[in-house]
């Protein structure tokens, strides 16, 4: 058995060359001419090979001395660098990486019989880069499934030293020098050239890190995570001291808290170019496998990022670039006959912005076809009708990430199984990420997703509300807004019932934390408002709370299970009285408030119940009273908005009214009159013949691509009912009619009533 220490470095330095292999490999196999890389890959499977026969792994070290002599011969410049020999050389590195798990588990180099591939090595070294090539391809399924999954974790024997993780702080190893061989059939004999400075600085770099536990380095962690909480109770024990020697060391105390924190942090933290340099080999090898040609380009690995995090982000990456290999980029003959490039490009971008890290995975396949993704929806009874009628592009793109969606046709060994993107959502808002996917009609897609840098210890905004106190994260927070009780009265709009307040022009929705969280009212009318402009899924909005107290840094605590279901919290902290204050999730506060819609929710949680009749179910309608009168219902899933348009701003085109909306004409229906108009009646509506100057009342309806405005007396109220009793309906352009609120309710028709609409619109403009 070796000695425990010596195989702990020796697989730990094995296996950082061996990502480094990867990389390089890759590279070299795009540019053959890459003297400096190439020589790098020589020195790491001579370094490999060296470290192999002084520990006595006799298998091992044949397989890498096997594939130093072809790299050799390359350098040389004997023989050129190819796919077929980048295929020989990844097997190479693959056959290491057993040896090593083998090894790992037992200290012995396992049973494997590598004999064919040290022999097929030879023969290409020995043939030259002019023979056809033989190296057969691996195995499509085999190879990606052992570079998508991730490395395997090794059960250790009973007694045997575990072996640590790739390390928090990576060293800098010094690259043996390129030796000067003397060559012979035999053997080559290495003369080590005279050292030179460079030489020298590198080994000072190298003898100056050292390599440390995870284990470790997240019990440190921890322990200066609690001794932030406890200078958080010094500091407010001291508020209420005027001893100036006392105050004094608690300052000091205070500065070297910080200090110590940011240092701990900071060997915590990684360039996420430890995850990116996995995907080159990843995208090689799917590509192969699914018969398409992908160029893969990265930018941004120094960007740097919590260890534990790092780690998270490796399932949902691979998922994504999975994806975007096997659904996005088309096969070479597809691209041609679309006007493309035979090869595809894969981009991965990994950057800072807003306190967070944003990586974006975009590639030039077809984009995603809306149409495809609401027909799956719908035959997966993920959505129901009426909610993908109401769906604008981006909602029913978003409707890959329910659990369960896939647009494949069969499953194969890369998709198929509903499962991925599912996946991707999941580990990523788990870690208090967000992702999202954006896909022009035939322009490719770009998934991107913000990754927290850390979730140890985050800053907050400390507010109150109903005599609670809760922690908002900073990285939410755009700004402050106090108003006086005069500013409030006139600042503070509701439209259709929804506070909302002119923020320098733009209208920013309202939500009142007491309400939200069903809290005592304590806030009085000659109070301030207290608002605290936050943002949730790239949409601003308000949130008025009764005081704000002030910034803090906080050690976040996880919820207990039996709390883990309320969406409006993401965990708790300890605070400096040794009391908990609740830490709010922005994004499921917005949700609950309706500023953004609930979809993401139920991507991470529970589907939409499926074939649920509506009278169990229930539906939630927006109730309205046409000009005739009386009271009417529609799906509120079929409403884009509410709007109030001047009655001078409607024009006639042909037949039908229209108005201009949004850079778009908007053809307009006024509900009783077509009703009335398809049951052959005239129509008698309440008109003010000296109204010219009201302003009309527009419910805008939206299906897809389609857009109409109808024209209603008023807007009554927005209800969730069973619709329990129903009638038939007495006329057309009426499903039925049925009791809401107590009161007789025709629901009518929309799709029907638009359509006529549209009709004579488009025979207007022809």
């Amino acid at each position: 058995m070796l000695n425990n220490e010596i195989l702990r470095e020796f697989l730990l330095e094995t296996h950082e060359n061996l990502a480094l292999l990867d990389s390089d490999l890759i590279t070299l196999e795009k540019n053959p001419t890459e003297k400096n890389t190439l020589a790098q890959v020589f020195r790491t499977l001579h370094s490999v090979k060296g470290t192999a026969g002084f520990m006595g792994l006799v298998k091992l070290e044949s397989v890498a001395h096997s594939a130093e002599s072809l790299l050799s011969k390359l350098r040389a410049g004997e023989m050129r660098f190819n796919p077929t020999i980048a295929t020989a050389m990844l097997q190479v590195v693959d056959a290491i990486r057993e040896m090593l798990a083998s090894i790992e588990a037992s200290g012995e180099e396992g049973t494997g019989d590598y004999s064919a591939l040290t022999a097929e090595v030879d023969r290409l070294r020995e043939a030259g880069e002019n023979e056809a090539p033989t190296v057969p391809s691996p195995a499509p399924a085999q190879v990606v499934e052992q570079r998508v999954a991730e490395q395997p974790v090794v059960e250790h024997p009973a007694g045997a030293a575990p072996i640590a993780p790739q390390p928090s702080v990576v060293p800098v190893m010094a690259p043996p020098p390129p030796p000067v061989a003397a060559h012979s059939p035999a053997e080559t004999i290495v003369i080590p050239p005279p050292e030179t400075a460079t030489e020298t600085k590198a080994a000072n770099v190298a003898d100056s890190n050292i390599r440390v536990d995870v284990g470790l380095l997240d019990k440190l962690m921890t322990l200066v995570g609690e001794l932030v909480l406890a200078r958080n109770q010094i500091l407010q024990y001291s508020a209420s001291h005027e001893d100036d020697a006392f105050l004094g060391a608690v300052q000091r105390l205070n500065l070297l808290t910080t200090e110590l924190q940011a240092s701990v942090m900071k060997t915590r933290m990684q360039p996420i170019g430890n995850v990116l340099n996995k995907f080159p080999r990843i995208v090689r090898d799917l590509a192969l496998a699914c018969g398409k040609k992908v160029r893969f380009e990265m930018d941004g690995q120094d960007t740097e990022l919590d260890k534990t995090l790092i780690e998270a982000i490796r399932d949902p990456l691979t998922h994504i670039v999975r994806n975007a290999i096997d659904h996005g980029i088309e096969p070479p003959e597809t691209r041609k006959s679309r006007g493309k490039p035979e090869e595809g490009r894969l981009r991965m971008v990994a950057y800072h912005e807003g306190g967070k890290v944003i990586i974006e995975i975009s590639d030039d396949g077809g984009g995603i076809d809306e149409a495809r993704v609401r027909d799956k929806a719908l035959s997966a009874k993920l959505v129901s009708p009426e909610v993908a009628a109401g769906m604008s592009r981006q909602e029913l793109l978003r409707l890959i990430f329910l659990p369960g969606f896939s647009t494949a046709d069969r499953v194969t060994q890369f998709s198929g199984r509903g499962v991925g993107m599912d996946v991707v959502r999941t580990n990523i808002e788990r870690i208090g990420g967000a992702v999202d996917i954006e896909s022009p009609p035939g322009q490719g897609t770009t998934i991107r997703t913000k990754i927290p840098l850390t979730l140890a210890i985050i800053p907050a905004l400390i507010i109150v509300s109903g005599g609670q106190r809760y922690a908002i994260p900073q990285v939410s927070l755009l700004e402050l807004v106090r108003l006086d009780p005069q500013q409030a009265l006139r600042g503070i709009e509701r439209i259709q019932g929804a506070p909302v307040y002119r923020l320098r022009g733009t209208l920013l929705p309202m939500v009142f934390l007491d309400e939200q969280l069903q809290l005592a009212v304590t806030r009085g009318a000659t109070d301030d408002l207290n608002i605290i402009v936050l943002q949730a899924d790239d949409r601003p909005f308000g949130l008025i709370v009764d005081a704000i107290r002030d910034t803090e840094e906080i050690v976040v605590k996880p919820l207990q299970q039996q709390l883990k279901g309320i969406s409006v919290f993401a965990g708790a902290a300890i605070m400096g009285d040794g009391r908990v204050a609740l830490v709010l999730d922005v994004l499921g506060l917005a949700q609950r408030a309706s500023v953004i819609p609930g979809l993401k929710s139920r991507a991470v949680g529970e589907r939409e119940r499926p074939a649920a009749p509506a009278e169990s179910a229930g539906q939630t309608l927006l109730l309205f009273a046409p000009s005739a009168g009386g009271q009417m219902a529609m799906p509120l899933s079929l409403v884009a908005r509410l709007e109030e348009f001047p009655r001078s701003s409607l024009e006639n085109l042909g037949a039908r009214q229209v108005v201009q909306y949004r850079g778009e004409i908007l053809p307009l229906v006024d509900v009783s009159r077509e009703l009335a108009s398809l049951g052959g009646h005239a129509c008698a509506t309440k008109r003010h013949e000296d109204d010219a100057s009201d302003t009309v009342s527009v419910v805008v309806y939206a299906a897809g691509e389609q857009r109409a405005g109808l024209i209603v007396d008023r807007i009554l109220d927005i209800v969730h009912d069973q619709v329990a009793t129903r009638a038939r309906a007495n006329r057309p352009g009426v499903l039925f009619t049925a009791i809401v609120q107590e009161k007789v309710t025709e629901f009518i028709d929309v799709a029907a009533l638009v359509r006529a609409a549209t009709t004579d619109l488009l025979q207007a403009t022809t």
